[in-house]
């Protein structure tokens, strides 16, 4: 077997948490946290989404989504509203006070993504994320087992 840090997953995990773990520290004092972020991003790239789409964007279980928003909910910085099209579906809006929160946290994530690829050529970086994203749609052919 080859050492532990030649294995991929190790390394995907390994750079993942400390990312992740560094980034909600320093967003916890605004009173966000890094799975906050990520459904507040995702509004911002597309507000008014579906509760199973933002599950599938953020890669937040449902369950886990639905406790999520509750809590965002209460902190006043998203809404729920019936889908114009549907009234049985619900979507999710950014507040004001979201927006506020969003873009007080932009700023960090985008300093994140530049300590990450430092010293990566624009050209390497967007190959890296080509790369990351094939990687995981290949994880699509676990379920085919």
């Amino acid at each position: 077997m080859e050492p532990l840090d030649s294995y991929l997953p190790y390394l995907l995990n390994r750079a993942g948490a400390r990312i992740a773990t560094a980034f909600g520290e320093e967003v916890r004092p605004l009173g966000a946290t890094l799975q906050m972020w990520r459904v507040l991003a995702a509004l911002r790239e597309r507000d008014g989404r579906r509760m199973g789409d933002l599950s599938a964007t953020t890669s937040i279980e449902v369950s886990t989504l639905t406790r999520l928003v509750d809590a965002m909910e209460a902190k006043g910085v998203v809404a729920r509203r019936r889908a114009a099209d549907d009234a049985r579906a619900i979507v999710l809006f950014v507040t004001p006070a979201g927006r506020r929160l969003t873009q007080r946290i932009v700023p960090i994530a985008e300093r994140y993504e530049q300590v990450a690829l430092a010293g990566f050529s624009d050209a390497e970086a967007e190959r890296l994320k080509a790369a990351l994203r094939r990687l995981y749609a290949n994880m699509d052919g676990l379920r085919a087992d």
